[in-house]
């Protein structure tokens, strides 16, 4: 297999980040954590429930894991290829060539960062409501800025460090919620383990389409394992084999919970019990609380707290690594594309996003803004609608680079399988995009239009950024995305 020499270019030889550390576990646990599994059991999942297609959810899982295994081939096989930082600009690059890497750089930016907003203002919440429950009482945006914080110093150091943090917060997540599964699984549910969520009745009742919304953000930051690939352990390796893992890890996960949630309650009786409950989110810890006790259900209230910590960690080094590739390769300037000299992390990046989510807190947090209704449920979905748009065009970015580019790799895996998850990416991003005030509750005002439109916005300033390194610097320019390793 053709491996392209990696480059270096002048000015960045003693900025790069720190190479061999690590491994398939690391790399697995570091993406699976941004999607903070016990969350989406416990937050996403009721709401998938009753805004979805109710008991469908399980085998509406299993077509979205297939559509992400989908995108996973072609991802996959281009990452033998590519060894870059920037993960969907560097494929953008190689594939679409450097005005779209721009464009796709920037949008990274403005998506990660949306996700990492968000995420703060649902961790105040939560955690102001579980820590409370104990006694401690501190307003929601004391235990935002505590998060964004401890956030930043793990961020700042070494990569390894944020990893062993990461592996050890979602191997409880997983631990805790499969007690669960297995308790409901040996008691056998409310009226039997029935298999009939599913049949088709079942899954194309309700909507089809806000359940696919819901499952596929469970899913959202397991394309980041090529962020990595300048800092793992024989990439070539590792890369492909902790992308496919952490796919399967995700979406096995939810299908066997979600199916064990609708047993333990009774499929006749899941909508209108998440319905009657005053915080859906309650679902599943009342689910805990019944068939695996007390102790274990107050447990996973403070394990929530840390999934959301993990996820926050996750999107934090996204958001460092993106500035880093963006400053060392000439679209933002110049010190962005420095690492430390001792941690040799982005500390740039990292310190830079840490700014940024202190001065978001304190605009919500000033405005008397709900952490959840508001902050959360405003901001998050800018990043879910980026997140597809990135997909979509690095699914174009696969069938271009491969249409040129000499190789052995078959049809099915360059051209059949990303065509098809690319359309269902696009798909999901024009619904999104026309629907975002209705999945945002800012129907009818300017913020439904405003932030929707970030995206596109965001993509026409990095086309421009590219425009401008190019008549610049044409060397550096025909050099983005270029191996580094």
């Amino acid at each position: 297999m053709a491996q392209e020499e990696a480059i270096d270019m002048s000015g960045v030889g003693s900025n790069q980040l720190r190479k061999n550390s690590l491994g398939l576990i690391a790399v697995t646990f570091m993406v699976i954590s941004a999607a903070a599994p016990l969350t989406g059991v416990a937050g996403a999942m009721p709401l998938a429930f009753m805004l979805g297609n109710g008991a469908g959810i399980p085998a509406t899982f299993i077509f979205v894991t297939l559509v992400m295994l989908a995108f996973a081939v072609g991802y996959v096989t281009m990452s033998r290829y590519v060894t870059n930082a920037g993960a969907f600009y560097a494929y953008a690059a190689r594939g679409l060539g450097g005005r779209v890497a721009g464009a796709v750089a920037v949008t990274a930016l403005v998506a990660y960062n949306a996700m990492q907003f968000g995420l703060i203002g649902l961790f105040g919440g939560i955690a102001a409501g579980i820590f409370g429950s104990f006694g401690l009482v501190l307003p929601w945006w004391v235990w935002s800025l505590l998060a964004i914080l401890l956030v930043g110093f793990l961020g700042y150091r070494q990569v390894d460090l944020s990893a062993k943090v990461l592996v050890f917060v979602v191997a409880l997540e997983y631990l805790v919620v499969l007690i669960v599964d297995f308790a409901i699984l040996g008691k056998g549910g409310a009226s039997g383990l029935a298999l009939n969520v599913f049949d088709a009745n079942v899954v194309f009742s309700g909507s089809l389409t806000a359940a696919i919304l819901f499952c596929m953000g469970c899913f959202i930051g397991f394309e980041a394992t090529t962020i990595y690939a300048e800092e793992a352990r024989d990439p070539e390796r590792t890369i492909p084999r902790a992308t496919y893992l952490s796919v399967l890890m995700i979406g096995i996960f939810f299908i066997f919970t979600t199916w064990l949630m609708i047993v333990g309650i009774g499929a006749d009786k899941l909508i209108p019990t998440i319905q009657g409950l005053s915080d859906p989110s309650a679902f599943f810890f009342n689910l805990a609380g019944q068939y695996a006790g007390g102790t274990v259900a107050n447990i996973a209230g403070i394990l929530l707290v840390s999934s959301l910590f993990a996820a926050l960690s996750a999107f934090h080094n996204y958001i460092a690594r993106y500035s880093y590739v963006a400053g060392r390769e000439g679209l933002l300037p110049e010190v962005f594309g420095r690492t430390h000299d001792t941690h040799q992390s982005p500390h740039v990046g990292s310190v830079t996003q840490t700014a940024g989510a202190l001065i978001v807190l304190a605009f919500f947090a000033g405005l008397g803004l709900d952490p959840v209704l508001n902050m959360f449920t405003w901001i998050s979905q800018i990043g879910t609608l980026g997140v597809l748009g990135m997909m979509t065009v690095t699914s174009i970015a696969v069938i271009a680079f491969f249409r040129r580019t000499d190789h052995n790799a078959s049809a099915l895996t360059t051209l059949i399988l990303p065509l098809a998850s690319g359309l269902v990416m696009a798909a999901l991003f024009v619904y999104i995009f026309l629907h975002f005030g209705d999945l945002t509750g800012t129907t009818g005002g300017v913020l439904g239009i405003i932030l929707p439109s970030l995206i596109p916005l965001a993509a026409i300033v990095g086309y421009f950024l590219a425009m401008r390194l190019q008549r610049a610097d044409p060397a550096r320019f025909a050099n983005m995305g270029h191996n580094r390793s």
